[in-house]
């Protein structure tokens, strides 16, 4: 394993476990439960199995939470899989998996949900395509700025954001149906069809995207309070509270609109804040909608940058991004992950009106960064037995071994349907290798 300096632990344990588990709510509810069921229901067009892909894309959140929590407990550092697959296997792996989910993960998301903000208030007020761009870059600098002054106030944003989330999500939930009883569609939860093989991965990919930030905690283990003991319950906890909003949530979009006109809507949520609230719906919903991925958007700025900070640490990414503030925040990189995100949402300018093209990308990056954590966790078990482990994955050596089958089968499936995303996902990921001999042979 590469010696990681001592400057690693410069950064304070100032997030509480109540901090660590509102990252993970904050982190997954964005906007993918507002814009991605009408995706889903296309390729799984019955009321069984669209629920069927919320339930199993909860599940397998779960299985990387287990896995991941006895890791992050192990190591409880900055960098997340970073630090694992170091470890387990050698630093260039740890330093390509990183490398991905710095610019292609972590990146990659702060790009899609600033691109989802613009989508969100487009539907308040009319802009051009040139102002949507400028929305988003706009959003993406602003929680950067936040991130970038303290972590204890990136921290408290993230807090207060994820408790009017659920606030919010209640409320669709408990009132909407209430409210809009006299609208809804008659047999709603009727529906056709089932999922073929090939649909089986492009239907759960905005699935996994819309839970994307499960492991959240895990990247800021450095910075949690007692992490062998709070960072395991803050995956656990955050992932519970997600699964079964996102649950409650999808059969109130299903009430409202039918199963038969959900598969293929763009925008699911304000077309269900139509029917539930009335005319004053669709604004209602676009506000929720853009303060949940504003909070999201803050809770990626948060996480991301970690990984560049321990890279650079270790010598092998740009030493800039090592770099503490008064305040002991890698502001560096968070500027550095601000700045790649800007990029990303001019490159994807022509697809500013959905998210399609950058959330495949980013899904199969997660696809392919899952499967190497979870193979971590099984060398480790072997090669270092006897190493401290507060938190041991329950159900190993099955339950990891399911979710690396079950990511697999997505990952073929995704590369038949969304060949050229896939592609550019592992381009990334290659173009890493020789980066790390160049940082490899500056350190030497």
């Amino acid at each position: 394993m590469t010696e990681r300096a001592a400057g690693t632990q410069d950064l304070p344990r100032v997030l509480s476990l109540r901090d660590a588990t509102m990252l993970v709510v904050s982190s997954v509810i964005g906007v993918g439960i507002f814009l991605t069921p009408g995706d889903v229901a296309a390729q799984f067009p019955s009321a069984g199995g669209f629920f069927s892909a919320w339930l199993l894309g909860g599940a397998l959140a779960l299985a990387g939470a287990l896995a991941n929590a006895e890791l992050g407990a192990m190591f409880p550092k900055a960098g997340g899989n970073y630090v694992y697959l170091t470890a387990a296997y050698h630093p260039m792996a740890g330093f390509l998996v990183g490398w991905l989910s710095f610019f292609g993960i972590f990146a990659g998301t702060v790009a899609t949900l600033a691109i989802g903000f613009t989508i969100s208030l487009s539907s308040l007020v009319p802009l051009a395509p040139a102002a949507k761009i400028g929305v988003a870059i706009a959003v993406i600098w602003i929680a950067s700025a936040v991130n970038a002054s303290a972590t204890k106030t990136g921290a408290a944003v993230n807090t207060s954001t994820a408790y009017l989330k659920i606030g919010a999500m209640v409320l669709l939930v408990v009132v909407g149906p209430i409210l809009g009883r006299d609208r809804v569609a008659p047999e709603a939860f009727a529906g056709e069809g089932s999922a073929s093989f090939s649909s089986f991965g492009v239907g759960l990919a905005p699935v996994l995207f819309s839970y994307l930030g499960w492991n959240a905690s895990v990247f800021v283990a450095g910075e949690i309070e007692s992490p062998g003991k709070n960072l395991p319950r803050s995956l656990f906890v955050g992932l519970g509270i997600c699964t079964l909003i996102y649950v409650l949530v999808t059969a109130t979009y299903v009430y409202a609109l039918g199963m038969r006109s959900l598969p293929g809507m763009p925008v699911v949520g304000i077309q269900a804040g139509h029917v539930l609230f009335g005319t004053s719906g669709g604004p209602i919903l676009a506000v929720i909608m853009m303060a949940s991925i504003f909070g999201t958007v803050n809770a990626n700025v948060l996480v991301g940058p970690r990984i560049a900070y321990a890279m650079a640490i270790d010598g092998l990414f740009f030493r800039a991004a090592a770099r503490l503030n008064a305040a002991r925040t890698p502001h560096v990189a968070v500027i550095g992950q601000a700045a790649v995100a800007t990029v990303l949402v001019v490159a994807f300018e022509a697809n500013i009106e959905s998210l399609g093209g950058v959330l495949n990308y980013t899904t199969f990056a997660i696809v392919l960064a899952t499967i190497a954590d979870t193979t971590a966790l099984y060398v480790l078990r072997r090669r270092e037995p006897e190493r401290e482990r507060p938190y041991r994955a329950w159900g190993y050596p099955v339950v990891p071994f399911v979710y690396i089958l079950a990511n697999v089968a997505i990952a073929i499936s995704m590369i038949h349907g969304k060949p050229v995303e896939c592609l550019t996902s592992v381009g990334v990921l290659l173009s890493g290798a020789p980066i790390y001999l160049l940082f490899a042979r500056r350190r030497a």
